[in-house]
């Protein structure tokens, strides 16, 4: 039996990346997805799930309007049911150095990755409590563990989120609803390659020369480490956090 047969599960920044690679994986698990971005191109990942004989949905979202996250949640269940599980993948990013930023920089990278996926986990928490129980996972990144150079408010969000995550998994428990995340290191996404666009290709190259397996992480790979918080096997796992970072951090 597939681990999430009859589960409903909403995931972010579905269009591409990691939150492509999640959806399908969670489908392939047996989910119902509904798959959501602020970009149209969703729609072709719910494709991609319906051809492969999974059952999915897309909706345009953009995690920074609260008032369209609620609208989503109260489509969903009138269609489908609430959603079981969260997976907050959304996330941008701009290499640069942190005296360079400008205040409308800040503003984006705080609403896109510490504000959206604060919203998105109020917006589920009320049906999951009446459930008696559900999943959130959310993609942290090493950046938010161990800092990185040029991605400093990047990194704070991250590190905000982890410690969201942890406090929500002590508020929640009771509710038997599981809070974790996933902390992936340099991945082979259109974000990273964005940032290389934008910053330093030498840098990146002695990033990927640092981890201990010499590549980055391929999306399906980190995809895998949600599809486990995500199943009945992480049921007595909250409040954690996973570094899936090819050996780049070992640190507690």
């Amino acid at each position: 039996m597939k681990r999430l047969a009859g589960k409903v599960a909403l995931v972010t920044g579905a269009a591409s990346g990691i939150g492509r690679a999640v959806a399908l994986r969670l489908a392939d698990e047996g989910a119902f997805v509904v798959a959501t971005d602020a970009a149209v191109e969703v729609a072709a990942t719910a494709d991609a799930i319906s051809d492969a004989g999974g059952r999915a949905r897309a909706a345009v979202m953009d995690i920074t309007d609260r008032a369209r996250v609620d609208g989503v949640l109260a489509e969903l269940r009138a269609e489908e049911s609430a959603p079981d599980v969260l997976v907050n993948c959304a996330g941008w990013d701009r290499m640069q150095p942190f005296v360079e930023n400008s205040p409308e920089l800040w503003d984006k990278v705080i609403d896109i990755n510490l504000k959206g996926p604060v919203t998105c986990c109020r917006a589920v928490l009320d049906d999951m409590i009446a459930a008696g129980g559900g999943k959130i996972i959310s993609i942290g990144s090493d950046a938010g563990r161990v800092g990185s150079t040029g991605e400093t408010v990047y990194a704070g969000c991250k590190g905000g989120i982890i410690s969201f995550s942890k406090s929500l998994a002590r508020e929640v428990a009771r509710h038997k609803i599981n809070v974790n995340v996933v902390c992936p290191g340099p991945t082979d996404t259109p974000l990273w390659w964005g940032m290389v666009e934008g910053g330093s290709e030498k840098l990146m190259d002695a990033l990927i020369k640092s981890i201990p397996f010499r590549r980055l992480a391929q999306p399906e790979e980190i995809a895998a480490a949600v599809a486990f918080f995500a199943s009945p096997d992480a049921d007595y796992v909250t409040g954690q956090v996973l570094s899936v970072s090819g050996g780049l951090t070992m640190v507690d």
